[in-house]
């Protein structure tokens, strides 16, 4: 039972329990309409994010703070605070002797490593900002940022994003100056300020506030081009201090370990970035690895073997999804099936009686839960290092009973929902008040009011300030303090925030049903063998979906059934086996929802929904206006039938 006896008494242990003091407001009707949680960890009084890497190199030297993988997937070497410090504050002199002024800006455009978290302290340090960039950005993409941004410098991963930059850049008056990782980019900007006096370094940083600008973090948008979101050094800090004092207390009595993640997620994205800052403010061992796919990175984590991971729900579909597939090669594929019913019963109950809310799981219950943990659960821990017993997942709703197989398995996953514009996670589930299917209370210091309409207004130190030269967007989203987040969602009795919907995605029917396309897509994309999804109906009688196929659940059904590997896609979307499998998926997406609301007709279409093809967007969301327009046909002879 590990870390659900370790749960309940850390639950029990004085000031862990109830430690994010939170106020419930109601309107008139009894309704909870807001919820403000008190702050756990001051506010950053002076100075900035840049003195952090001095600060723990002066106080503990010798503290192993990163894990750095050597060349060719080598072992993970330690770096210690005094080393992390020496490098960051060597880099920061080649970008001041390079040319960086006070306030300049960088842009980084590179897959998830050690490097990047080096150059993103160093360029604090030399007084800089930062402008991160997706590594499959297009030339436009990047073109429009560094031009909007007045980015002088770029520092990229690869000879492909270089060349890249410098197309994008050709036409600018001034374009940047150019770094290469792969090139020796660190190495270079070392030898550059290898002359530049210390006293210079800490001058730079002593200029700079909590309100100084830290970041300048474009968001991924489905629609238009970017914006970029300021962000201080003061937002980030109270997201990562806040999170950190509410949650790694509670993980580390959990486990009785010293903590370690394994970093994948893209610096590019707000959740990475600001994950990486919470891990060095505490002191957390971090690794680094380049890649989100879970075949690459399942390999990664059984040798770094974190104790928690922050993810998305598509890796956690992905393990999920891989055990059925091993499972139904060697013929068990009903006792898989059986092993989930249970672990969503177990959950439930475990999950009650923990709460005090039911008496939990009865004998014959944890007798087939112990069985089911030698034969399946045992199996998905070893997937993900073996000694993980908690996890964060966020960008969207992770599915209810996927949650609660995770539960029976020995692993919490928390859930959190954020923004950009809120410096990353602005709610999170409590670590000691577990509620799948929410996405938890306010992050300590925060508030979360439920407008009229039903959309989610936040406010507190993580909310940005503006949009960088964009005065028209911040006005049409920030109001006294409030920033208007566009997603639809509700407040539970205890505070808790469930989202249900973007109130710009909201289908119309043409019988006036309006319907929250959310809900379906995350339901139906966490069941293989679908990849993508989208959900359409506006103006039109019922609601249907296109639906693509997952190239690896599209390979391991063709194994099953002895077919050809190589048989085309064009060949199998009309195969009625396979359109049954998608058919139960669609089924427990429709669980979901009332009839009214529910996905009539799907077309399984050929090809993927991908950021290279510009279907998604670099954070996985569906671009809905270019599916749309890509598969137009497909979605006419929809209501054709």
């Amino acid at each position: 039972m590990g870390v659900r006896r370790d749960l309940k008494r850390a639950r029990q242990r004085t000031g862990l329990a109830d430690r994010a003091a939170v106020e419930i407001v109601r309107d008139p009707a009894g309704a909870v309409r807001e919820v403000r949680a008190e702050p756990l960890a001051p506010p950053l009084g002076s100075g900035s994010l840049a003195d952090l890497p001095f600060t723990h190199a002066a106080e503990t030297p010798d503290a192993v703070l990163l894990r750095r993988r050597e060349q060719g997937g080598g072992a993970w070497r330690p770096v210690t605070a005094a080393a992390f410090a020496a490098e960051v504050a060597a880099v920061a002199k080649g970008l001041i002797t390079a040319g960086l002024e006070p306030g300049g800006r960088v842009a980084v455009m590179s897959r998830t490593r050690y490097e990047w978290t080096v150059l993103d302290f160093a360029v604090w340090a030399a007084g800089g900002q930062s402008v991160p960039v997706y590594p499959t950005s297009s030339a436009e993409q990047v073109e429009w940022i560094v031009r909007d941004s007045g980015a002088r410098f770029a520092v990229t991963e690869t000879a492909g994003n270089a060349a890249t930059v410098t197309t994008a850049t050709a036409g600018h008056p001034h374009p940047p100056r150019l770094w290469q990782l792969d090139a020796g980019a660190l190495t270079d900007l070392t030898d550059l300020g290898r002359d530049l006096p210390d006293d210079e370094l800490t001058k730079r940083r002593a200029a700079l506030t909590p309100d100084a600008v830290a970041t300048l973090c474009y968001t991924s948008g489905t629609t238009g081009r970017p914006k970029g979101c300021v962000l201080t050094h003061a937002n980030l800090h109270a997201e990562a201090a806040n999170t950190v004092e509410l949650l790694h207390p509670v993980f580390q009595a959990v486990t009785g370990r010293t903590a370690s993640t394994l970093l994948f997620l893209p610096l590019a994205h707000i959740l990475g970035r600001t994950l990486q800052l919470a891990c060095l403010l505490a002191r957390i061992e971090t690794g680094h690895f380049p890649s989100v796919k879970p075949d690459e990175l399942r390999p990664a984590l059984k040798e770094f073997r974190p104790t928690f991971l922050v993810g998305v729900p598509y890796l956690f579909e992905k393990i999920h999804d891989t055990g059925r597939a091993t499972a139904e090669k060697i013929g068990r594929a009903a006792s898989f099936d059986r092993a989930e019913r249970i672990a969503v019963r177990f959950g439930e109950a475990h999950l009650r009686k923990f709460l005090g809310t039911g008496k939990g799981p009865g004998p014959g219950l944890y007798a087939a839960w112990a069985l089911y943990d030698l034969l399946v659960y045992r199996r998905i821990r070893k997937e993900l290092g073996g000694r993980m017993r908690y996890a964060v997942s966020g960008g969207s709703p992770l599915d209810r009973n996927l949650n609660l197989f995770f539960h029976a398995a020995g692993i919490v996953v928390y859930e959190g929902y954020g923004l950009t514009e809120t410096s990353a996670a602005a709610t999170i589930v409590p670590p000691l008040s577990p509620r799948p299917g929410t996405v938890g209370r306010p992050v300590p210091g925060v508030s979360v009011r439920i407008a009229d309409d039903g959309e989610v207004l936040i406010k507190g130190e993580i909310v940005f300030g503006s949009y960088w030269n964009d005065p028209a967007a911040t006005n049409a989203v920030l109001h006294d303090g409030w920033f208007a987040t566009g997603d639809l969602g509700a407040l539970d009795d205890d505070g808790y925030l469930t989202i249900t919907g973007r109130k710009k995605d909201i289908l119309v029917t043409s019988g006036g049903k309006n319907v929250s396309p959310a809900v379906l897509e995350d339901r139906l994309r966490s069941r293989p063998p679908v990849g993508q999804c989208m959900v359409v109906g506006d103006n039109r009688p019922f609601v249907a979906a296109l639906v693509t196929l997952d190239p690896e659940a599209v390979a391991h059904w063709l194994a099953v059934r002895k077919l050809p590997p190589d048989t085309p896609v064009s060949a199998l979307v009309g195969d009625e086996r396979l359109r049954a499998e998608v058919q139960k998926a669609v089924d427990h997406a429709n669980e979901a929802v009332s009839r009214a609301e529910s996905i009539r007709a799907f077309a399984l279409v050929e090809g993927e929904f991908t950021e290279e093809n510009g279907l998604l967007t670099p954070s996985l969301k569906v671009r809905r206006h270019a599916v749309t327009a890509a598969y137009a046909e497909q979605i006419e002879a929809l209501y054709r039938r």
